[in-house]
């Protein structure tokens, strides 16, 4: 928007198209209230020379600063609603030096890739490179290319629009806030159109996931382990603007896991999973085997692998199953729990 444009449009049109301006409006003690079809040519007329001198408007400045205001939060907008399809990975090196053997790795939007290693192999390594897009300078001399091309230095190292979402088992929460006012607080920073909704969708969602169901009402920081871990990855999922995640290790975060990874797919996703768990492995599309601080291989899932999987999450069920039993002072027998 020029300078021109902005003076003459109305108060109302222009909250109507930029709604944030009203907040700066309010912020800067500009008295609209009821002028709303009036320009800001035309608010500028009739508001008292002493309302502006108590108040110490500057009028110049106050129309700069929301032109510079407005296209700061356009570029925002625009570059959170760029859609990210596709992660490539070019070869680097192994910690010896020498070269990695694959042609280049591609990830698309909607696919899980699990990243399988011993440990101290590299798994986090990778992860990194592609949080950060690397390109020839980190120690892995890797690039990784978003959308087919080179993302630029404030793209890379933007903190405020971050293209990956990391998640751990080590997510702890520190402020004073309910889980609700927690929700509400994310929803606004966002600026979603209906906060209620969204906060009730992450909350129902995160405890979904979680193994034992937590309120609205409780502290964050009373939270466990596993719900913490729940209610953040339902909010990265369902509002972060983050298209790809990382997932570093969430075996034993006390989630459901299967659970956690459809609805990140669901929510169209490029999800990353480094992990030693033979089940969320296989849950993976492909996965990439690092050893020696390299990608040694990629492996697609096969079918017959699917169906050990699904074994796999049999067995896993009922050593959930025992698990709760004993949680809650229960017996096992071979009858009820075998």
């Amino acid at each position: 928007m020029d300078k021109n444009t902005l003076l003459n449009i109305t108060i109302g049109d222009l909250f109507l198209k930029h709604p944030y301006t009203k907040d700066f409006f309010i912020d800067h003690l500009i008295p609209f209230e009821g002028h709303e079809n009036y320009s800001i040519n035309k608010l500028f007329e009739i508001i008292d020379e002493e309302v502006i001198e108590d108040k110490a408007i500057n009028i110049e400045l106050f129309i700069n600063n929301i032109l510079e205001y407005i296209e700061l939060m356009s570029s925002y907008f625009v570059s959170e609603n760029k859609v990210q399809n596709k992660v490539t990975i070019f070869p680097g090196t192994y910690k010896d030096g020498s070269e990695e053997t694959f042609d280049m790795i591609e990830i698309n939007k909607g696919e899980i890739i699990s990243i399988v290693g011993p440990t101290g192999s590299g798994k986090s390594r990778l992860l990194a490179d592609i949080e950060w897009a690397a390109n020839l300078d980190t120690p892995t001399k890797r690039k990784v290319l978003i959308n087919g091309r080179v993302l630029e230095p404030h793209e890379r190292f933007s903190a405020s629009n971050k293209l990956v979402a990391q998640l751990s088992q080590n997510m702890n929460f520190v402020m004073d806030l309910t889980v609700e006012e927690f929700l509400d607080l994310h929803a606004t920073s966002r600026m979603v159109e209906d906060k209620e909704q969204m906060v009730n969708n992450i909350f129902a969602k995160a405890n979904e996931l979680a193994g034992e169901g937590f309120s609205k009402e409780t502290p964050i920081t009373q939270l466990s382990g596993g719900q913490s871990r729940a209610l953040m990855i339902a909010d990265t999922a369902i509002l972060s603007k983050s298209p790809i995640i990382l997932i570093d290790e969430i075996e034993n975060a006390g989630i459901d896991r299967k659970k956690a990874l459809e609805l990140l797919v669901t929510e169209e996703k490029i999800v990353l999973m480094s992990t030693h768990d033979p089940i969320l492995a296989l849950m993976g599309d492909k996965r990439i085997v690092i050893n020696n601080g390299g990608i040694e291989k990629v492996i697609d899932t096969t079918d017959e692998e699917r169906n050990i999987l699904t074994e796999l999450e049999t067995l896993d069920n009922t050593m959930m199953k025992m698990r709760n039993r004993l949680r809650y002072g229960k017996k096992l027998t071979f009858k009820e729990d075998l």
